[in-house]
């Protein structure tokens, strides 16, 4: 296991990754409860939110 000094390490909890974290959770779990109500069926909401947060934060 490769050491990491605490100054070249990333944080894992930073306030950007928490407001995107609430924004999609938001947006994908509005979208799922409609899709679910009006069509029936649900999609699983993590699989769009993880692209797009991997494509804002690359």
């Amino acid at each position: 296991m490769p050491y990491v000094p605490p100054e070249k390490s990333l944080p894992e909890l930073a306030l950007k990754y928490t407001i995107l974290g609430v924004i999609l959770s938001i947006v994908m779990g509005a979208a799922n409860a409609y899709l679910g109500l009006y069509a029936g069926m649900t999609i699983s909401a993590s699989i769009p939110a993880a692209v797009i947060s991997m494509a804002l934060f690359r």
